[in-house]
């Protein structure tokens, strides 16, 4: 582009003093136009405020002269920049409107759709003009508002072009005189530049590499010299290390190839290899017609030796089990690890049932054995997914889908085995993620809905009720618990539906209490990872402060499980709770944990006795001497004892006459709506239950 360095320094040098000048005009306009917007604003204020000054005397009469105001408006209207000025009264509605000098403006700003009330007793800038808005009279009695528009782009745009005008002469003269210096003291310093450029090409036309430029009093130029001079000496010795570098290049090139290819734990080929072999195979097996199978496993119980041991025995593990497989595998069959604790095995061309199932077996069968690593034997399982590239339509990417997911209904089926894909889980899958995508979008319209199941006291009195959460989702119908809330679970989304039953509760409640003439509690469940939830306490405080709830009408539940697996958390979670008000209740008492020993430092007010003691009473000895120790157990701990999944008569009056406080199920209630509470019977009497049932 340029010919030569002089050309670009001044070219360079030009652009830097031309832009610099651009610049400092650029902040001289902008703090211009800075500086008459303030002193806008403070003339605006001014105005206004002796505008109000002289209204509020006149506003204040009770039959006040609307040509008296329009007298003290007109004078301020005489503003050269004005629009118009409005008087409102305390509703921001408009009584009077003077037109200013500038008038003609007021379609073009949109003075009509202005809104005072944006500008309570202040000022701002809106589509062009400057409004200012005050208040007339006091703050709790305003007599009303005056609103004043100024037009602010014209007086500001004419005030801006007259301080251009008058800067252009100086800033052009300073402009011409700092290129002129410049150049010329450009010219002064590449001269030596120009004496060493001719020496060059001297050298490089003669080929004569003994000349050599002489000193210079630049220290710069000098030692550019120097450099040219001993460039000639060192060019063999470059040459010798390009070489040698180039040897080592290639070296590091093969090295990375493989790392590229290759797991640098266990030696394996790795996703990228095993990726790119899968598309060629893939490519074959559907030009010849033929099938491919993927098996996909990860280890089972790998993360808590990991977490418990540390990452270098997890390794150890990685490695036992590449070297484990390997030795297991057929020639051509193939291994790769994924990452983490991923494997695939790709079979040799035999895709026969038998073949793949005889494989899937033995790869299972290989981790029965434990693993013996610095004195610990540690069980590591598998959990398997197979998948067939025919049901994938030969794509890789729905090829590893269907893998990943068969080998996840493994996993859900209780680890250690293998399944074998077919095309309806695909649909299981699709159902699963609906659901779990369409959660959130079901809390913003209200599809979720509070049901209440009765506990029934045992006199036959309703004493309080269970809320339990229903879907109705508008492509599914009714979802039940079962199936969404482990769903929510795995996405991180049950604390939000938690918290949205504990709100419904809270709006529902005076309703409840409309219709129940005595004291109840209405029970909420709460999961492991609502226990985790570290705001969960305040927002549960802040819900009943906001709906102005007695919190000795809420109780809450939890299972033993979700209690004792954040055992510390579940404890202060509880005591605050307690301390609030609320009642605990442990619900699936007796399911869970062997030793009763936690029952001496937790505090709960209920044992709930688990519906699977219940259904078995009428026919096992066992369950009815369970059921009657735990019974004793909470009476002798002060505790209240709740049963639940109550179907027949029998099963209420036997725990009638072993002393359970309250009972509930089907018998009496399934859970109903809100607006079906009130068609429940007050009290419960074992004739109306029989002739129902």
């Amino acid at each position: 582009m340029f010919r030569s360095i002089r050309s670009a320094v001044g070219a360079i040098i030009s652009m830097a003093v031309i832009t610099t000048t651009a610049v400092v005009l650029t902040v001289l306009v902008t703090e211009h136009e800075e500086r008459f917007i303030v002193l806008a604003k403070q003339r605006a204020h001014t105005v206004s405020t002796t505008l109000v000054s002289e209204l509020r005397p006149l506003l204040e009469k009770e039959a006040w002269s609307e040509r008296d105001v329009r007298n003290v408006m007109s004078l301020a209207a005489s503003d050269t920049s004005l629009i118009g000025i409005t008087l409102l009264d305390e509703a921001y509605q408009t009584l009077i409107t003077e037109d200013g000098k500038q008038a003609a403006l007021k379609a073009q700003v949109g003075y009509d759709q202005l809104k005072p009330s944006r500008f309570v007793s202040g000022n701002g800038i809106e589509n062009g003009v400057l409004v200012s808005v005050d208040r007339i009279g006091s703050t709790v009695y305003p007599l009303g508002h005056i609103m004043l528009v100024f037009d602010i782009e014209g007086p500001l745009s004419a005030s801006t072009r007259a301080l251009v005008i008058r800067s252009l002469p100086f800033i052009g003269l300073f402009l011409i005189l700092s290129l002129l210096v410049y150049l010329y003291l450009v010219h002064r310093w590449l001269s030596s530049v120009n004496a060493l450029s001719g020496f060059l090409r001297n050298v490089n036309d003669s080929k004569d590499y003994t000349l050599r430029y002489p000193e210079n009093k630049q220290r710069e130029i000098s030692a550019l010299a120097r450099n040219v001079n001993n460039l000639l000496e060192t060019m063999e010795t470059e040459l010798t290390i390009n070489y040698e570098q180039n040897q080592t290049l290639v070296e590091q090139q093969q090295t990375m190839t493989r790392l590229a290819n290759y797991d640098s734990l266990t030696g394996l080929p790795n996703r990228q290899f095993v990726m790119d072999n899968l598309r060629l195979e893939l490519a074959r097996a559907r030009r010849h017609q033929e099938d491919l199978v993927l098996m996909f496993f990860d280890l089972d119980g790998f993360k808590g030796i990991n977490d418990s041991l540390g990452h270098e025995t997890g390794d150890l593990i990685l490695i036992e089990v590449a070297d484990r497989v390997t030795t297991l595998l057929r020639e051509g069959d193939l291994i790769a690890r994924l990452g983490g604790d991923e494997f695939i095995v790709l079979p040799d061309r035999d895709t026969s049932d038998a073949s793949i199932h005889n494989m899937a077996d033995r790869l299972i069968s290989a981790f029965s054995e434990p693993f013996q690593l610095r004195g610990l034997a540690l069980n590591v399982g598998i959990s398997m997914g197979v998948a067939r590239a025919s049901d994938a339509d030969y794509d890789l990417s729905q090829l590893m889908s269907n893998a990943d997911l068969a080998m996840y209904r493994s996993k859900a089926k209780g680890r250690g085995i293998y399944t074998v894909f077919t095309p309806d889980m695909v649909e299981s899958y699709k159902r699963k993620l609906s659901i779990a995508n369409s959660i959130d979008q079901g809390l913003m319209n209200s599809e979720f809905i509070v049901y209440y199941q009765p506990k029934i006291g045992g006199d036959g009195h309703i004493v309080g009720f269970e809320a339990l959460l229903r879907w109705y989702h508008p492509e599914f119908g009714m979802v039940m618990p079962g199936e969404f809330i482990p769903i929510a679970e795995q996405g991180g989304k049950i604390t939000a539906l938690t918290r949205y039953v504990i709100e419904q509760v809270c709006i529902q409640l005076p309703l409840i209490k409309q219709w129940m003439k005595r004291r109840f509690k209405v029970a909420v469940n709460l999961s492991g990872h609502d226990l985790r939830d570290a705001a969960l306490f305040d927002s549960i405080h802040a819900l009943f402060l906001q709906h102005g709830i007695n919190p000795e009408y809420i109780e809450f539940e939890v299972t033993e499980s979700a209690y004792l697996e954040n055992f510390a958390l579940s404890n202060k979670f509880f005591r605050r709770v307690s301390n609030m008000g609320c009642a605990i209740s442990l619900d699936d008492f007796g399911t869970g944990y062997s030793s009763l020993s936690y029952l001496t430092q937790i505090s709960i007010d209920t044992l709930k006795i688990d519906r699977q003691f219940i259904s078995e009473i009428e026919t096992s000895e066992r369950s009815r001497l369970v059921t009657g120790a735990i019974i004793d157990l909470a009476k002798r701990l002060s505790l209240s004892i709740c049963a639940e999944g109550i179907e027949h008569i029998a099963q209420w009056e036997y725990l009638l006459d072993h002393g359970c406080d309250h009972v509930q199920g089907y018998l009496f209630s399934r859970p109903v709506p809100l607006e079906e509470l009130q068609t429940l019977p007050n009290v419960f009497d074992k004739t109306q239950l029989l002739s129902m049932h």
